[in-house]
């Protein structure tokens, strides 16, 4: 949400825009399809141009530095997990063994993003 009335209408822009421009991505065969296309990204651009000048109008951060290492890890290990259970559909040629994939993805992509991730943005937290 947003915290003052020009992010929120910066924000209901992006929607605006982006909602276009999907709509234009869907048409794009015809000639109205490519306009809205093109309409619907200027209105993206133009609603990124607020988003950073709105940058400077926000406070100091209350969060102090949190490791960027173990973020990319936390990361790296939630899409390891989805690449897992992708994988899965190619290695295994039954409904068993592609559950069995599925689960053990979606266990290290869990672990991820409810163990790993968590503990690096808490580590600098603003209630410790």
């Amino acid at each position: 949400m947003a915290a003052t009335k020009q992010q929120g209408q910066s924000f209901g822009l992006f929607i605006v825009g982006l909602t276009i421009a999907c709509a234009g991505v869907y048409g794009i065969g015809s000639a109205v399809g490519k306009v809205t296309l093109a309409v619907g990204l200027v209105i993206l651009v133009v609603a990124f141009i607020r988003f950073i000048g709105l940058k400077p109008l926000e406070g100091e951060v209350a969060l102090g530095s949190q490791s960027a290492a173990m973020k990319a890890i936390g990361v790296l290990v939630a899409a390891g997990g989805w690449i897992l259970t992708l994988l899965g559909l190619h290695l295994a040629s039954g409904v068993a063994g592609r559950m069995v994939f599925a689960v053990i993805g979606l266990t290290v992509s869990l672990i991820g993003v409810l163990v790993i991730l968590p503990a690096a943005c808490n580590k600098n937290a603003i209630w410790k």
